[in-house]
């Protein structure tokens, strides 16, 4: 099994910049993508970026194009979610993840970080 860790989260100010990091460790394959989603309170968890872990292929949200940049260090098997231009409606608990398909549905994903909230000021 693959193990998630997401951490980085915080509070800031709108147009404020967050990196948000995620280490995967036990032993398995590499062949997996790593993906985040997010989820504020009362709403449905969504996709967000992902990347894959062989080529780098990235794919972003709509919302997410432009702002958020997500990258990958495979020698260290780590990932990474740059948001830059925050606002508040990024506020969320962000998810590290790991599945085989991008974009993912959430019953594509096969482990999960236990989550990085988010809340971001107007």
């Amino acid at each position: 099994q693959v193990r998630l860790a997401d951490s980085g989260g915080g509070f800031v100010q709108a147009g404020s910049s967050l990196r948000l990091p995620c280490s995967a460790s036990g032993r398995t394959f590499r062949n997996y993508h790593m993906v985040w989603f997010r989820q504020a309170p009362c709403k449905e968890r969504d996709f967000v970026a992902g990347i894959t872990w062989d080529v780098g292929f990235t794919v972003y949200e709509d919302s997410a194009k432009g702002r958020f940049t997500i990258s990958r260090d495979n020698a260290e098997n780590a990932v990474y979610l740059q948001m830059n231009s925050l606002k508040p409606e990024d506020s969320a608990v962000y998810y590290c993840a790991a599945t085989y398909r991008l974009p993912p549905q959430l019953i594509d994903v096969f482990s999960w970080g236990q989550g990085t909230p988010v809340t971001v000021s107007s």
